[in-house]
């Protein structure tokens, strides 16, 4: 039961702090930051449970980083996802043979990961970086994405 109760006050405080995020107020940061201490500070008499919410209440300042920055993501799912091409393929091929297959094989995920985002073609980009001929003329990455910000 303490561990549900727990887990429906994390959840409701989630969502509040995603509606924080579009619309920032300073007394709904004030409120906020409250109610992490009251949830964080509960003490459940489960030992495991009061021992992580501890631990969670000790990283308050990086889990509530939203009231300083609403622009900053409340999760990491993004970052995850960046990162599951380079795991899957490191699982199917064993790994690489020497730090230099590692480093280009991590620049070249980095590459068509960027490329993705930015909605180009890799193998358009390589081309136009390598100087095939007809090659599709593809702006540098650094340009577009500070295109992309402005």
């Amino acid at each position: 039961m303490a561990k549900e109760a727990i887990r429906g006050r994390i959840w409701i405080f989630y969502a509040d702090l995603k509606t924080y995020a579009r619309a920032p107020t300073t007394a709904a940061k004030a409120e906020l930051a409250t109610r992490f201490d009251a949830i964080f500070t509960t003490t459940t008499g489960f030992v495991t449970l009061d021992r992580l919410l501890g631990r969670l209440h000790a990283h308050k300042a990086d889990l509530l980083m939203v009231l300083e920055r609403p622009d900053v993501p409340l999760h990491t799912n993004t970052s995850e996802n960046d990162i599951r091409t380079h795991v899957t393929r490191r699982k199917v091929s064993g790994g690489t043979r020497s730090d230099t297959g590692r480093d280009c094989r991590d620049k070249f995920l980095g590459l068509m990961k960027t490329c993705a985002k930015q909605t180009i073609r890799f193998w358009d980009y390589l081309g136009a970086r390598l100087g095939v001929p007809g090659a599709p003329n593809v702006p540098r990455l650094p340009d577009l994405i500070r295109l992309a910000k402005a």
